[in-house]
């Protein structure tokens, strides 16, 4: 039943998957492609070496989804309803949230 798609991530998965997300490497090739499956191949191959068992698609799936929730949340804040908040916020917004820093050092090299 572990490769089941419907299988719930646990927090240690979602953990080691963000782990492997805040990957500068792995980020400057998610920002750079719309078609990634190549990359999230590279990932679910990562997240095999902590012997956790998920496929590319379920990979990617639960990326847009955490990067869906971490925006709607984000927004929430910002308009100042605080009220709104999720598991992961704090090493997402450390992935997500320095956009305008991540143009800085880009420019910087």
């Amino acid at each position: 039943v572990a490769n089941e798609g419907g299988k719930h991530w646990t927090v240690n998965e979602v953990r080691a998957l963000i782990c492997i997300w805040s990957d500068k490497n792995i980020q400057q090739q998610l920002e750079g492609t719309v078609r990634n499956k190549r990359i999230f191949e590279q990932v679910a191959a990562r997240l095999q070496k902590f012997g956790i068992d998920r496929d590319w698609k379920q990979c990617r799936t639960k990326y847009k989804n955490l990067k869906h929730e971490y925006k709607s949340v984000k927004s929430a804040q910002d308009s100042g309803s605080a009220r709104k908040s999720m598991k992961f916020f704090k090493e997402l917004d450390a992935i997500l949230g320095h956009s305008t820093m991540e143009q800085a050092s880009k420019s910087h090299n």
